[in-house]
């Protein structure tokens, strides 16, 4: 049997989508970051929408939770999280305009996740 290589710690990964985790359905209506980014989610001056107007806010707020819960409960110290999402956008969101337009910012969870230590990295090849 061969040991792992003392330079590559052990890894575990997971699979947790916070939109689901927040209540929202599969498949959902798309949703974006009106007034903000999730940093000002977080503050209470912005809020997310999907493309029928209706306010998600408090699901992205309960499915960011339930991820850092998770994160605290399993050790997580590094996410791969989805790019632009805006639950899970690192460094660039959709805007709140719905036509595809970027601007800075980060979702709702990993900006969560990141107020609590977690270190936030879009996922690879997505």
């Amino acid at each position: 049997r061969r040991s792992r290589p003392k330079r590559w710690p052990a890894v575990r990964s997971s699979r947790f989508c916070p939109e689901v985790a927040g209540g929202l359905p599969t498949p959902r209506r798309p949703a974006e970051l009106v007034g903000g980014d999730g940093q000002d989610v977080l503050d209470g001056t912005a809020r997310v929408v999907d493309d029928t107007g209706r306010d998600v806010t408090a699901e992205f707020l309960a499915g960011a939770r339930r991820a850092l819960e998770a994160a605290r409960r399993t050790g997580c110290t590094e996410a791969l999280l989805m790019p632009r999402s805006p639950s899970c956008g690192r460094g660039e969101v959709y805007d709140g305009s719905f036509t595809g337009a970027l601007t800075r910012g980060d979702g709702v969870t990993a900006a969560l996740l990141e107020r609590h230590g977690i270190t936030v990295r879009p996922a690879p090849g997505v």
